[in-house]
C-alpha cells in the first residue's frame, strides 16, 4: 500500500488535511483544479476592485489558530485579525437598529436602549442558555467525528444536550426567552446559514448564534477572507505537502486493498494509498468516485437555498458604514415560506458586507431558490439583481446600477461546481444532521475519506476546518 495521501480539493477542510496530514510526518498531495487555493472561499477580480466570493463571517478563531498549531505555527504571526466591532449591525424595517457588541452588559445595555430593561434582563439570561447549549454541544457534537456509527451511542451527552432544549425548535427555543420580535429575529437569522427557516430547524443551531453574536466575528487585517486559504496553503507547503494546481482529479482508482491511486484529467496516475475527498461530494459520486464509495445518505439529498450576491466597486468608503449590516425585510415569516416553496422572497432581507479596504467595496446577498427548485434563471436573475439594486437605493446606498460589480446567482454557482447551484450545500434538517449527513469514511473502499461541509458538523469556516482535521486523525489512527 503506497503511503501518500492525495487530497482533491483546495479549499478550507481540504488545506486543513492537509496542513495536519503533513505537519504528522506524511506524503501529501493536493490536486486543486483551479490555479489557487480557497474552494468557495474565493476571490474575483473586477479592474481595481477584489471581492471575496465566499464566506464573509470568520467566527471561532480557535479553531484556525488549533490548524496552525498543527505544524508548529502561531496564528498571530501567519494570519493576523482584528475583531470586527460591531459584529452584526441590525437594521429593522420599522427604522430601528441593534448593533451586536462583545461584552455581555456592554450588549445587554443595547438591548436595553432597544429593548427596555425587561428584554435587556430577559436577553443576559438567554445569553447564559445559548453558552450552556455551546458548551453541551461543541466538544460531543461539533469537535467530534459524529458520522460513525458508534457515535450514536452518547447518552450523557444527548441528554445534556436534551436538557439545554437542543431538540426544540429553534424559534420556539429563542422565544421562550425573548419576547422583542426583533431581538428574536436577532438570534434566529443565523437559521438561514443551515438551509432551514427558524421554525424547522433544531435549536442546536442555536451555537450558530451563540458563535456569532457571543463569541465575536473576526476579519483579516490585510487580504480579506481570501488570506485564509492562502495562509493555509502556505502552512500546509512548508510541512511538506505539495500541491497541484490547475489539474482536475478525474477518478479515484482502486484495487482488492482500496484506494489506489488518483487519474488526473491529462492522464497522469498519482499513487496513494489514502484519498481525502474535499469537494463537492454530490458531484463526486457521479464520476469521481468508485461506485462501492455510495452513500445511502446522499440517495435523496436536500439541498440549502442559493444566494444571488451581487460585488459592487464603490468611488469612496462609506462613512459610518459597519463591516457587516443585515437589513430585514418586512416579511419575514413569508420570506421564509417562499424559499421553502421554491419562489424569490417577497421582501428579502440582505447581507451588505463593506471591508472598509481600499479601493472599496460592497457585496450584497439575498437568499434566493436553488436550482432545484425549478425556477427560470434566465429571466429570474436579471429581474431580481434590478430589484436589489433598487433595493439598496432605497436603503440609502445610492444609484450603484452605474458601478463596476461582479454579480452571482444559482447558475453562477452551478458553474462553479456547486450542485443544486448552491454553496451551501446540504441543509441541516434532522435527517441529514450528525450521523445521518453522509459519512467521513467510506464503509466499502478502505481509505477513502471526506471532508467539507457535506460531511459533519456541516457548513461554515470553523466546521470546514473541523471536518478536514477529523479526515486526517481518521488517517492517522490507520485502517481498521
Amino acid at each position: 500500500m503506497d503511503g501518500r495521501v492525495v487530497v482533491v480539493g483546495a479549499g478550507l477542510s481540504g488545506l486543513s488535511a492537509a496542513v495536519h496530514l503533513a505537519a504528522a510526518g506524511r506524503d501529501v498531495v493536493v490536486v486543486e483544479a483551479r490555479d489557487e487555493p480557497g474552494g468557495c472561499c474565493g476571490s474575483a477580480q473586477a479592474g481595481p476592485y477584489r471581492f471575496d466570493t465566499g464566506p464573509s463571517v470568520l467566527t471561532m478563531p480557535q479553531v484556525l489558530a488549533e490548524t496552525f498549531g498543527a505544524a508548529g505555527e502561531d496564528l498571530g504571526n501567519v494570519l493576523p485579525l482584528r475583531r470586527l466591532d460591531p459584529f452584526y449591525r441590525l437594521s429593522f424595517h420599522d427604522g430601528s437598529r441593534l448593533d451586536v457588541v462583545a461584552g455581555e452588559q456592554e450588549m445587554a445595555g443595547n438591548v436595553r436602549e432597544l429593548c427596555g430593561p425587561a428584554e435587556a434582563a430577559r436577553y443576559v439570561r438567554f445569553r447564559r442558555r445559548l453558552g450552556a447549549m455551546f458548551e453541551a454541544e461543541w466538544s460531543s457534537f461539533i469537535d467530534a467525528d459524529v458520522t460513525r456509527l458508534r457515535s450514536m451511542a452518547r447518552p450523557v451527552a444527548l441528554l445534556r444536550l436534551a436538557a439545554a432544549g437542543g431538540f426544540r425548535r429553534l424559534d420556539r427555543f429563542v422565544a421562550s426567552s425573548l419576547t422583542d420580535e426583533r431581538l428574536i429575529k436577532a438570534h434566529t437569522f443565523q437559521a438561514l446559514y443551515v438551509g432551514l427557516p427558524p421554525g424547522r430547524a433544531l435549536a442546536i443551531y442555536a451555537v450558530v448564534a451563540h458563535m456569532d453574536t457571543v463569541g465575536g466575528v473576526y476579519f483579516p487585517v490585510t487580504g480579506g477572507m481570501h488570506a485564509v486559504p492562502r495562509a493555509l496553503a502556505t502552512v500546509a507547503e512548508k510541512a511538506g505537502a505539495v500541491f497541484r494546481y490547475g489539474v482536475r482529479a478525474e477518478r479515484v482508482e482502486t484495487d482488492a486493498s482500496g484506494v489506489a491511486a488518483v487519474r488526473l484529467d491529462g492522464g497522469e496516475r498519482v499513487a496513494a494509498g489514502e484519498v481525502v475527498v474535499a469537494c463537492d461530494l454530490a458531484r463526486a459520486h457521479r464520476g469521481l468516485l468508485p461506485e462501492a464509495a455510495g452513500d445511502w445518505r446522499l440517495r435523496r439529498p436536500r439541498y440549502s437555498p442559493s444566494c444571488l450576491v451581487v460585488h459592487v466597486g464603490l468611488d469612496r468608503p462609506l462613512p459610518g458604514q459597519a463591516h457587516h449590516t443585515l437589513h430585514f425585510g418586512k416579511e419575514w415569516a413569508g420570506g421564509f415560506s417562499a424559499l421553502a416553496g421554491g419562489r424569490p422572497q417577497p421582501d428579502p432581507s440582505l447581507m451588505v458586507t463593506h471591508p472598509g479596504a481600499e479601493p472599496a467595496t460592497l457585496s450584497v446577498l439575498e437568499p434566493v431558490p436553488n436550482l432545484v427548485s425549478g425556477a427560470d434563471w434566465e429571466r429570474l436573475g436579471p429581474r431580481l439583481e434590478r430589484r436589489l439594486l433598487g433595493r439598496l437605493a432605497g436603503l440609502g446606498y445610492g444609484d450603484l446600477a452605474g458601478a463596476p460589480r461582479l454579480t452571482f446567482d444559482p447558475r453562477d454557482w452551478a458553474r462553479l461546481g456547486h450542485s443544486a447551484g448552491t454553496p451551501f450545500a446540504l441543509d441541516h434538517r434532522f435527517r441529514q444532521t450528525a450521523w445521518f449527513r453522509p459519512a467521513g469514511r467510506s464503509r466499502r473502499v478502505p481509505g477513502l475519506h471526506f471532508a467539507g461541509m457535506y460531511t459533519a458538523p456541516g457548513v461554515g469556516v470553523p466546521t470546514a476546518l473541523i471536518s478536514g482535521r477529523l479526515a486526517a486523525a481518521r488517517i492517522l489512527e490507520g485502517r481498521r
